[in-house]
């Protein structure tokens, strides 16, 4: 019997494609971007497919005629790229990889807290370009955050992570916005104190960090009116989905000093970042790095491979999101 037909469209780390190739036909592209006639082929072409958030399978491709596709196992958690009711009707079933990347996501929150919150990229840049010449008292001061208030906007696993990590190191208080309060057992836990409306925990907070899903009901979360209603050297800290904030109004609030500082690790039109931003020293912009660790994307990559294995067993996934 022929093994089932896997296309990678980008290459996995090391021993998550090593478990894959001796189980599956896997093929790999080069890790360049595929186009929609690329994707329909490939619709025809494979059983399965292992996308990453750069490409986008929409209705059209989902719907590809005398499709082959079943199965796409998504290497990642965000799935926005993906078309899920399209993918329903389609008879398509469609897994994720959520629980992987949590405490990778939740350092780079830290990471960027601590960047924002201490002018490092700024100063760093200043060191490379020669405009350092030496000690000053006053030069490149930044904000400690002990004692400040971290409002994480979301707070499932990695919001809950991050409250931890930030807490023990940073002495921040925590305190929450989410559609559903958590449990009592969770916030004594994290030290978390819940707030009834996104606007009062962005007036309260000194960081406001991001960790929603990605969709319509939270695109532009943050935009202006939100913004002005922060404290002006608050930080705030992305790295959710880019879509949750209007970046020309996060770029307008820091060149006018509404707020502080921003930390951002995505972007809405990702890899394109909005160009109001790139000029700014108190905006800290990262190459989407929140699950780049080896260990992380070798358990996004295995997690997406046991998916594959419980499809075509016949099983029920371990992360169905169609």
């Amino acid at each position: 019997m022929s093994k089932p037909s896997i296309l990678l469209t980008r290459p996995w780390p090391e021993k998550a494609q090593a478990y894959l190739e001796a189980r599956y036909a896997v093929t790999l592209r080069d890790g360049t971007t595929l186009s929609k006639a690329d994707l329909m082929e490939a619709m025809r072409t494979y059983d399965a497919l292992c996308p990453t958030l750069t490409d986008r399978l929409d209705a059209e491709v989902l719907g590809t005629p005398e499709a082959r596709v079943k199965m796409i196992a998504n290497f990642g958690a965000g799935f926005e790229h993906i078309d899920l009711e399209a993918a329903k009707a389609a008879g398509i079933s469609v897994s994720n990889t959520p629980g992987a990347l949590t405490e990778a996501t939740a350092e780079i929150a830290l990471l960027l807290m601590l960047m924002t919150s201490r002018r490092a990229s700024e100063a760093e840049r200043g060191v490379r370009s020669g405009r350092w010449d030496g000690w000053k008292p006053t030069q490149f001061l930044g904000q400690s955050l002990k004692g400040k208030t971290l409002g994480l906007v979301g707070f499932g696993r990695i919001a809950q992570s991050t409250a931890q990590k930030a807490r023990a190191a940073l002495g921040v208080e925590i305190a929450y916005y989410s559609r559903r309060q958590a449990a009592a057992e969770t916030e004594a836990e994290l030290g978390a104190r819940y707030v009834p409306s996104l606007q009062q925990l962005a007036a309260e907070a000194d960081v406001l960090s991001l960790h929603t899903p990605g969709g319509p009901d939270t695109r532009h979360l943050v935009d202006a009116a939100l913004l002005k209603k922060m404290k002006p050297d608050a930080i705030v800290i992305n790295t959710a989905r880019g879509s949750v904030i209007n970046e020309a109004d996060l770029a307008a609030a820091l060149k006018d000093g509404i707020i502080g500082a921003a930390g951002l690790d995505v972007y809405e039109q990702e890899p394109k970042i909005h160009p109001d931003l790139m000029a700014l020293d108190n905006a800290v912009l990262l190459p989407h790095l929140g699950s780049a660790t080896i260990e992380t994307r070798t358990d996004m990559g295995l997690r997406a491979a046991y998916n594959l294995d419980r499809f075509f067993a016949g099983e029920d996934l371990l992360d169905r999101i169609a």
